[in-house]
């Protein structure tokens, strides 16, 4: 199947021939046909599958059908980064229209969104800098014909959904609705039944992660835990690492001391400035770090293409967020890996992540490894024992996953 296919307005079509796009994935090959027919859509996919094109593209067409002026295309993401790539992938593929999109968030001045918040199409926006906007009555919806909810499941563990509840509120009811997310808790369940209108449900893949995927869990007492992940960054290569951490003063003390020990590092955690913020994203980007550790919350809408390890320094607190963290490795028909540091705590989790796998996830041990070091004085937490039950020093090679055009 090609783009043309969907006999898109030739604007469109010109642009996604200038963006190199010509075979649709999965996702787009579903979703597409019924958003260009009006319906709403519940759509289930994860980051990396191409759902942003999914839908971009059909609102981009919709519109050059459309004389009306004003905002008639809003699009909610939980993160200013997914916002941006959002917006980049409207300027993208909509290059040959005159179409004009605005990214809005928080953390950078309000004034000048307000002035392009007057004379643009489309508004990608993240809740709560767009109730400010609703609120200074600087955003008007009045010819809204279609919203967006991208990644609701994000939105709900970001405790946005009131936010959005409250923008759905301040927005025409008779509009079309698409609601994009890679799992569907009770919540999103019940958001979806409040304002999707006989919807049309269309997934790719299950929640469970990528084929491409290779997982393997590393026992550790919690005070070993940095010295066994310097250990194991020895054995691989740290082409691009991503690292999860519980908490953002973790996420910044392991970036430093990853610094000291010699590797190219950032962290990216809450407290940092937007400026800092987009600074370590684009370093992690453009290869000038090589390893970047993060929070669950400050990595929502990280969307780089070639992270060939995802490291769960802190084991997560759901197995849908394991998805979500180690489903930004294995993509664009690269294989990845997903290494976990788990102690005798871990237990009732590392059962819940097997359930989602569908089978035991191995476990690891570093043979040169000291896993009997002391633990230190001014640490006196109890532990529970810790008892590996495999050992091997390195991952084994995986298949390779078959090539496919670039997601979007």
């Amino acid at each position: 199947m090609k783009f043309e296919t969907f006999d898109f307005h030739p604007t469109i079509a010109a642009g996604i021939t200038a963006a190199g796009y010509t075979t649709p994935t999965p996702i787009q090959t579903k979703a597409i046909p019924h958003v260009l027919e009006h319906h709403d859509v519940m759509g289930l996919a994860q980051t990396g599958t191409g759902k942003t094109a999914a839908f971009v593209l059909p609102i981009l067409n919709r519109l050059m059908g459309s004389k009306h002026g004003g905002v008639r295309a809003l699009i909610l993401a939980p993160t200013r980064e997914l916002a941006e790539q959002i917006h980049q992938a409207i300027e993208t593929l909509g290059q040959k229209t005159r179409l004009k999109s605005v990214a809005v968030y928080g953390g950078v001045g309000i004034n000048p969104q307000i002035q392009q918040l007057k004379r643009t199409d489309i508004v990608v926006a993240c809740p709560g800098r767009l109730l400010d906007h609703i609120g200074r009555h600087t955003a008007d919806f009045r010819k809204l014909e279609m919203l967006v909810i991208d990644e609701a499941d994000r939105m709900f563990d970001m405790g946005f959904l009131p936010d959005i509840r409250r923008i759905l509120a301040s927005i025409p009811r008779n509009r079309q609705t698409l609601l994009f997310s890679a799992t569907m808790p009770s919540e999103i369940r019940r958001l979806a039944k409040d304002i999707l209108r006989d919807p049309v449900t269309v997934q790719v893949g299950t929640t469970a992660p990528a084929d491409t995927v290779r997982h393997a869990l590393y026992p550790v007492a919690q005070h070993l835990k940095t010295a066994l992940l310097l250990k194991m960054l020895e054995n691989i290569h740290t082409e691009s690492v991503l690292i999860f951490t519980r908490t953002k003063h973790r996420a910044k003390s392991l970036g430093k001391k990853l610094e000291g020990a010699g590797y190219r590092s950032a962290s990216l955690q809450g407290n940092l400035s937007q400026g800092r913020r987009q600074a370590a994203l684009d370093g992690f980007r453009n290869g000038t770090y090589k390893i970047l550790v993060a929070t669950d919350i400050a990595a929502r809408g990280i969307d780089v293409t070639q992270i060939s390890h995802v490291i769960n320094y802190d084991i997560p607190s759901t197995a849908d967020a394991y998805i979500h963290r180690i489903g930004r490795t294995g993509r664009a028909a690269s294989t990845g890996e997903a290494f976990t540091l788990i102690t005798g705590e871990d237990r009732d989790m590392v059962r819940a992540i097997n359930r989602v796998i569908g089978s035991e996830i191995e476990q690891r041990t570093i043979s040169a490894f000291d896993y009997g070091s002391p633990m230190p004085a001014r640490d006196k937490r109890p532990q529970r024992p810790v008892t590996p039950r495999h050992n091997f020093s390195v991952a084994k090679k995986g298949r390779p996953r078959k090539p496919g055009n670039r997601a979007m």
